[in-house]
């Protein structure tokens, strides 16, 4: 069972609290069905946040307020990211994430109109107001008062996958092909294992890929040896630090040649590649595409419109 804690605070849009509790539910349903997962989703009110939660939403706010002085729920939504749940945001929640200190160095989109506040706000961020759905792995954001539909696709897709996302959104009359989830990614970082030591250096890792990220800089966010770290970190996570460090870099690759318009040299040296070709050799095999292919098939940006024609009087 999955736990979904959707957080009910003063000026919450009702509708994407009460709208992503019903398709969670319809979800849940259809997969408990095929014997699968199921999803257990609590609306969560400031005073009386639960713990334990794997993933926690925030609805958009139609009051105005941008939750700056909300210092109990960001400390809530601090200590929950700290323990590896997934947080996500709709429209104007991002504010709270941000306010929560979990935005710097993020790609992170939110509705257009507040763009230059929230960039004021929030300048670390990378925000990317032209996205409808950004998911930077432990944090996932939506833009729009009514992007909650593409959130909440997007988490049931992720969640119990494309077999029950089909039907869903069948069932909703919501189009999840024509939206911003055109790729499923197949790296997908393991949070949930309860180890703070290693969740330390993770956090660090997504939030600056293009860091020194070697072990012995890993052992260090952790507080514990480069011994301790290959033993610990392979148990939590499945995978050597090398090569998680290597899957993920690949994956911040992905989103970048998905949503910008970044030249490819500039997206190696952005995840920690200082050799572009070496890159794309790694990018090739890892994808099985070069980094212009997989941009070419995948990336959610209109092409760039060509030129007018000029006008030749005969």
């Amino acid at each position: 069972m999955t736990r979904i804690a959707l957080v009910s605070f003063p000026g919450q849009q009702s509708a994407a609290l009460l709208g992503l509790q019903d398709l969670f539910t319809i979800a849940s349903r259809m997969s408990r069905a095929a014997g699968g997962v199921t999803l257990d989703t609590t609306l969560a009110h400031p005073v009386d946040l639960p713990a334990g939660c794997d993933i926690v939403i925030l609805p958009p706010n139609i009051s105005g307020a941008r939750g700056a002085g909300d210092y109990a729920l960001h400390r809530w939504l601090r200590d929950s990211h700290a323990r590896g749940a997934t947080l996500a945001s709709v429209c104007g929640g991002a504010f709270w994430l941000g306010h929560a200190g979990l935005l710097d160095g993020r790609p992170v989109t939110t509705h257009w109109a507040p763009e230059e506040e929230f960039r004021a706000a929030f300048p670390a961020a990378h925000l990317q107001p032209e996205h409808i759905l950004i998911d930077d792995h432990d944090i996932v954001t939506a833009g729009g008062l009514v992007a909650w539909t593409d959130l909440g696709l997007h988490v049931a897709g992720h969640l119990l996958g494309p077999d029950i996302l089909t039907p869903t959104a069948r069932h909703l009359l919501i189009d999840p092909c024509s939206r911003d989830q055109s790729n499923w990614r197949s790296f997908r970082p393991c949070l949930g294992h309860g180890d703070p030591a290693i969740l330390a250096p993770q956090h660090w890792a997504e939030a600056n890929p293009a860091t020194d990220l070697s072990v012995a800089a890993l052992a260090r966010r952790a507080a514990i040896s480069a011994r301790s770290l290959h033993r610990q970190f392979r148990a939590a996570t499945g995978l050597a630090p090398n090569a998680y460090v290597q899957a993920l870099r690949i994956e911040k690759a992905r989103g970048h040649l998905e949503r910008r318009r970044m030249a490819v040299a500039d997206i190696a040296f952005a995840t920690g590649y200082a050799d572009t070709a070496a890159f794309t050799r790694l990018f090739r095999a890892t994808t099985g595409l070069t980094p212009s292919d997989y941009r070419t098939r995948f990336s959610v940006l209109r092409p760039a419109a060509a030129p007018c024609a000029q006008q030749i009087s005969p």
